[in-house]
């Protein structure tokens, strides 16, 4: 017989729930609009496409979501909170067309 008990942070002070569930869900966001952007720039890399400045574009904004995922993380683990991963959907399209259209999809988020 093994009992496994799951200890409270030592630093949750003043978290709600609610609150942590909010962060939870807007990580999976940030990584989910991540995830679509490093598409949109594979898309513009390729070489029937080769616009390599919107592949760029949307490379660093790729980055940049993933970075806001990582800040919120570190945010759940000072405040004693516990962050809790999805999974991450397929985006919609693998086509994202010309960059005027990649532009309003990428604004539609």
């Amino acid at each position: 017989l093994t009992v496994i008990v799951k200890m409270a942070s030592q630093v949750r002070q003043n978290y709600h729930k609610d609150c942590e569930d909010a962060v939870n869900k807007q990580i999976n966001v940030e990584l989910y609009s991540s995830y679509v952007y490093l598409s949109m720039s594979s898309y513009f890399d390729r070489d029937d496409v080769a616009l390599r400045h919107f592949a760029e574009f949307f490379k660093e904004q790729s980055h940049e979501e993933w970075e806001h995922a990582e800040k919120l993380m570190e945010f759940q683990n000072k405040r004693g909170g516990c962050f809790v991963l999805e999974d991450i959907k397929k985006p919609e399209q693998d086509e994202w067309g010309n960059g005027l259209e990649a532009m309003q999809r990428a604004l539609q988020m």
